[in-house]
């Protein structure tokens, strides 16, 4: 404690001992390398590719109030997408979404872990009971306006989850188009 003290007392006293930051060895300096070091040059980078994309996986290219692109085929009107394919979907509305018409997502192998609804351009409010039926069949359901569920239907695809999607064609001038089929 002392030492402490009669270096502080030293150091006060003698302003011309003092030298600013900069010239200090330990002092930080600012700045940043924008060379590589010696031994980065030698190094080389390897890129091991664990896993290629599915060429199986299903992704929705755009929608309009007709239908959807998937894959590159055309689906008119209500479909529910399943891993491996596309059918049509017998819904009007989502005042048509019953148990019986979500029966086909928990028949499936392998199980589906969630299913994307779709319910037109806003996010309506499905049944209580028909969630509650697919909830005690494992399967999660997420209910977005049909723009966000594409997009959330890709998404998960693209994680390589088991994923459906039950989508209603949202009505009048909503439409998204690939750059594919803007160039037709």
């Amino acid at each position: 404690m002392a030492a402490a003290f009669v270096l502080r007392n030293l150091y006060r006293a003698r302003p011309a001992l003092r030298c600013p930051p900069s010239e200090l060895p330990w002092a930080p300096r600012r700045g940043h390398r924008l060379t590589p070091a010696d031994d980065e040059l030698y190094q080389r980078t390897r890129i091991s590719l664990l896993q290629r994309e599915s060429p199986l996986a299903m992704y929705i290219d755009s929608y309009s109030s007709r239908g959807f692109v998937v894959n590159g085929n055309r689906v008119f009107g209500p479909c529910a997408l399943l891993p491996q394919s596309v059918v049509q979907w017998n819904v009007g509305s989502y005042q048509d979404i019953t148990e019986e018409s979500f029966s086909l997502f928990w028949m499936l192998e392998p199980r589906i872990e969630i299913v994307v609804v779709g319910t037109g351009d806003r996010t309506e409010r499905l049944q209580p009971h028909v969630l509650r039926a697919m909830r005690q069949r494992g399967i999660a359901v997420e209910v977005q306006d049909t723009p966000n569920a594409c997009a959330t239907f890709n998404f998960l695809c693209h994680e390589g989850r088991v994923t459906g999607a039950a989508l209603i064609p949202p009505p009048g001038g909503t439409a998204l188009t690939s750059q594919a089929q803007s160039a037709e």
